[in-house]
């Protein structure tokens, strides 16, 4: 069996595991900044942007909510966490602050 495995070959193998081994380090850093890098700070970005845009809502802006209705900002109460916003002339609703997802355009309400 020996012409398929040399001597050499086979000792220097046992010798090369005799280490502390830093490489399993090394490996969980590299996957740390993977981590941070592609999932923990785009998402942190994108958390402050909404955070800027939320509390720079003011009555006559006209926004789109998550859920899809657009409207424009007729009421912002700063000690709460909801606005009132119109749909129509007819039309008043109340959401969460947080439900904001876009501020538009102004006229954008009459071109629709």
């Amino acid at each position: 069996m020996s012409f398929f495995i040399s001597s050499a070959h086979a000792q220097e193998a046992g010798a090369a595991s005799s280490g502390f081994g830093f490489e399993p380090l090394i490996m969980l850093a590299v996957f740390g900044l993977i981590f941070y890098f592609l999932l923990y700070r785009p998402q942190a970005k994108r958390v402050k942007e909404h955070k800027g845009m939320v509390s720079a809502l003011s009555k006559g802006d006209e926004v789109l909510t998550q859920g899809g209705l657009v409207g424009k900002i007729t009421k912002v109460a700063d000690d709460k966490d909801f606005l009132e916003i119109m749909l129509n002339e007819n039309n008043n609703i109340m959401v969460q602050k947080s439900a904001i997802s876009a501020v538009l355009p102004k006229g954008t309400m009459k071109s629709i």
